[in-house]
């Protein structure tokens, strides 16, 4: 199950994303000519843009319902050269050697076998070629004021990935998984998003604000017993009021790699 599920609140922090500010570390390394296999394409907003720099892109998601998020981006967009796939990182339905770059954004964290979902990154890119992944890590999360609400709120979401088979602190560990896919030639990076402006507080805070009440987290957290409704309005009111704070900083960092097939 994904923790965070397809609610508005959540496709407003993914829309967010675009390869500048989540496939940085990546871009240098794209060339016109190239395909791209982009596994949980989600939203889309990063795979139209990977899309503007290679040949053609595959944007690939567990299910016909989270795809056609992609397909309407790139509609919307008016992009010409992406294809759809329904796929299982586990066992991705491609032939070996088939593209160039695999890329993968907040997906390694999610899935049961992060070590066999990379091994059949590589299985499908071809030889030399990149595969790339991002994740955050959340215990590495900073944030000022300390308010002890977020604190609660980070508890809450580490039972909750983990009652799902995720790793939340996921970033610090995929060197580790990498070596032991057996990537020999892997470049392993990091990088942060930091929410410090009141554009960006505002934001960030509502974001959550809203997530944790009505999100697919919500509901498993007062289903399972993690927390109680009343709980998690008081963690949405903490949201506010941290979002509402003019010292308020929140830090999030990412583990990364190119690893070379």
């Amino acid at each position: 199950m994904y923790t965070h599920g397809h609610h508005e609140s959540v496709l407003r922090s993914h829309r967010w994303r675009t390869a500048e500010n989540s496939a940085g570390y990546l871009l240098p390394h794209l060339e016109p000519r190239m395909t791209l296999l982009d596994v949980g394409a989600g939203p889309g907003t990063i795979t139209t843009d990977l899309a503007t720099r290679v040949a053609r892109v595959t944007a690939a998601e567990v299910s016909q319902e989270a795809l056609e998020l992609s397909r309407k981006e790139a509609a919307a967009r008016g992009t010409a050269n992406v294809d759809f796939a329904v796929a299982d990182v586990h066992a991705l339905p491609f032939p070996d050697d088939t593209f160039s770059v695999t890329h993968a954004h907040q997906v390694l964290q999610h899935v049961t076998d992060p070590v066999g979902a990379l091994r059949e990154m590589r299985r499908v890119t071809q030889p030399g070629g990149i595969v790339a992944v991002r994740d955050s890590d959340y215990a590495a999360f900073a944030w000022y004021p300390e308010l002890p609400e977020l604190d609660e709120w980070m508890s809450v979401y580490q039972r909750a990935a983990r009652a799902n088979g995720g790793e939340p602190n996921a970033g610090r560990r995929l060197l580790s998984w990498a070596r032991k896919a057996g990537f020999a030639e892997v470049k392993a990076t990091s990088s942060t998003w930091c929410f410090s402006t009141p554009e960006d507080r505002k934001w960030w805070g509502g974001m959550w604000s809203d997530r944790i009440v009505t999100s697919a987290l919500a509901h498993q957290a007062t289903s399972t017993g993690l927390a109680t409704p009343s709980d998690l309005t008081r963690l949405s009111e903490a949201w506010r009021q941290w979002s509402a704070a003019d010292d308020a900083w929140f830090s999030v960092l990412h583990g990364e790699l190119l690893c070379r097939a």
